[in-house]
C-alpha cells in the first residue's frame, strides 16, 4: 500500500522517501522499476528521474521528513489473534528520529495498517514516547488514517477516494487533514484515531458477512439445483435494497480474511462478542473444504479418484488481474490437495514464481506451467481459483477433460468438451 500513496504524495510535487527493510524492493525502486506488476515501471522511472521518489532501508532519513506514514503488515498470529508487531517495530526504528529542530516543524506521524481501535493512541503511542522520550501532541503530531486502495481497480484510485482520518490531538488531526489535501480530491476528518481505525474494520467486515452469506447460500441452492451465480444477478436488477455479492473458494488479500479477527479479540476486553462476525469466518474458512469434496466428486464421476489424480490450479492470485497471493486461499487449495495424495500444478499469467509468504513456506519457488494445449490436457482436472481476463477460457473449455469452476467463467464458454462442475 506504500507504493502508490508514495506515487501519489510525488505526482502532486512532494518528494518521498520510500523506507523499506527488504533491500530488493529499495533495489528495484532506485531502478525505476516496480516490484508491483499492476503499476507500471514507467510511473516510478520518471519520479526517480526527477527526484522526487527515492528509497531506502535506512531509518535516518526520517530526519529530512515532515511526515512519516506507517503501512506495514497487520497479520493474524498462529491462533488467529492480532500481530501488531511490525507496527511496534516501525514504531521504535522511528522514535530515534522524532525530535525537531523547532517546534514549528514538528513531525506527523500516521498509521495507515489496519488494526483494532486503540492501537494508534494507545500502543503506537506508548512505543514512539517511550523510545523518544517526547510527548505525542506537544512534541510531534499522531493521527490515524486507513489505506483504502482496491488493487487492480481502473474506476477509483488513490487520489479520488475519500481519506478518513482522526488524530490525537484535534492539532494532530489538523495536520493530517493538511497533508493529505494536498495530494487527494477529499478527506473526511472524525473525532478519533478509534473511530477511523473502528471506521477501517466496519468496512471490511461488511463485504466479510457479506460474502459468508452468499457462500452459504452457494451451497444450499446447489443441493436444490439453482445456480446461485443467476440468482444474484437477478436479485441485482432491484434498484434499492440489494448490493451483489458473490462466492468463491475463500477468502484472500491482507483485509478480508483477518479484519474480523482484530475487531473479535478487541471486543474481548470489553466483555462484548462478536457472535455474527465469527460465524462469518466460521462459513469462509469452510469454503476451501467444500471446493476440494467437489473436486473429488468430479473426479469420482469420471471413474477417478483424488490420490494419484493431476490437477491442475488455475489463478493462484487472491483476485483477478493482480499479482498479489497474500493470504489467498489458492495456497491453502494446492496443500490440501497434495495431502490428498494429489500432483498438483499451477497457471497463472500474472505470478510466475510463488514469492517469499509468511504460511505454506514449503511452495515457495514453485513455478508456473505453460499455457498450452498439450500441458492443459495432460491434467486430469482443472481447478478455477482465480478468474484472470488474461486467460482464454474459451480454449480451457475445449482443452480439458474435467473443470471446477469456483468463479462462474466458463459460463460464458460456449460448447465446451470439458465436463463442468461448479463449486
Amino acid at each position: 500500500m506504500g507504493l502508490p500513496l508514495s506515487i501519489r504524495f510525488c505526482e502532486s510535487g512532494l518528494n518521498v522517501i520510500g523506507l523499506d527493510v527488504d533491500p530488493e524492493k529499495i533495489d528495484s525502486i532506485n531502478r525505476g522499476k516496480s516490484y508491483i506488476k499492476h503499476i507500471d515501471s514507467s510511473q516510478i522511472e520518471s519520479l526517480v528521474s526527477a527526484g522526487n521518489l527515492i528509497a531506502s532501508t535506512q531509518f535516518a532519513e526520517i530526519q529530512a521528513c515532515d511526515a512519516v506514514l506507517i503501512c506495514v503488515p497487520t497479520p493474524l498470529g498462529k491462533h488467529r489473534e492480532p500481530d501488531i508487531s511490525y507496527v511496534l517495530e516501525t514504531g521504535k526504528a522511528i522514535a530515534p528520529y522524532l525530535k525537531s529542530e523547532s517546534n514549528a516543524s514538528k513531525k506527523l506521524i500516521v498509521l495507515e495498517s489496519t488494526t483494532y481501535p486503540g492501537t494508534t493512541d494507545e500502543d503506537l503511542r506508548d512505543v514512539l514516547e517511550s523510545k523518544s522520550g517526547l510527548k505525542a501532541g506537544e512534541d510531534f503530531h499522531l493521527a490515524y488514517s486507513p489505506e483504502r486502495e482496491d488493487p487492480g481497480r481502473t474506476d477509483h484510485s488513490v487520489k479520488s477516494i475519500p481519506k478518513v482520518m482522526g488524530g490525537f490531538t484535534s492539532q494532530c488531526l489538523q495536520r493530517c487533514i493538511e497533508l493529505y489535501s494536498l495530494a487527494l480530491d477529499k478527506v473526511y476528518p472524525v473525532s478519533s484515531t478509534k473511530v477511523a481505525e473502528a471506521t477501517k474494520l466496519t468496512e471490511n467486515i461488511f463485504r466479510c458477512v457479506n460474502i459468508a452469506l452468499v457462500n452459504e447460500l452457494k451451497i444450499v441452492y446447489e443441493k436444490m439445483g439453482i445456480n446461485v451465480w443467476e440468482v444474484i444477478e437477478a436479485s441485482s436488477t432491484k434498484p434499492f435494497g440489494f448490493m451483489p455479492f458473490y462466492p468463491g473458494p475463500g477468502l484472500g488479500g491482507h483485509c478480508i480474511p483477518i479484519d474480523p479477527f482484530y475487531l473479535s479479540w478487541k471486543a474481548h476486553e470489553v466483555d462484548a462478542r462478536t457472535r455474527f462476525i465469527e460465524l462469518a469466518g466460521e462459513i469462509n474458512r469452510s469454503m476451501p473444504l467444500y471446493v476440494i469434496n467437489t473436486v473429488m466428486r468430479a473426479l469420482n464421476k469420471q471413474g477417478k479418484s483424488l490420490n494419484g489424480s493431476c490437477i491442475l490450479l488455475l489463478g493462484l492470485a487472491y483476485k483477478s488481474n493482480v499479482d498479489d497471493t497474500r493470504e489467498s486461499p489458492s495456497l491453502e487449495l494446492i496443500e490440501m490437495l497434495l495431502s490428498e495424495g494429489a500432483i498438483v500444478d499451477y497457471y497463472d499469467p500474472h505470478v510466475d514464481v510463488i514469492p517469499k509468504i509468511r504460511r505454506h513456506p514449503e511452495l515457495i519457488g514453485k513455478a508456473s506451467v505453460d499455457w498450452s494445449e498439450g500441458t492443459v490436457s495432460s491434467f486430469d482436472l482443472v481447478l478455477i481459483a482465480t478468474a484472470h481476463d488474461a486467460v482464454n477460457y474459451q480454449d480451457l473449455g475445449q482443452w480439458a477433460k474435467i473443470v471446477v469452476d469456483t468463479r462462474n467463467i466458463m459460463s460464458k464458454v460456449k460448447q465446451p468438451k470439458a465436463v463442468i462442475a461448479r463449486a
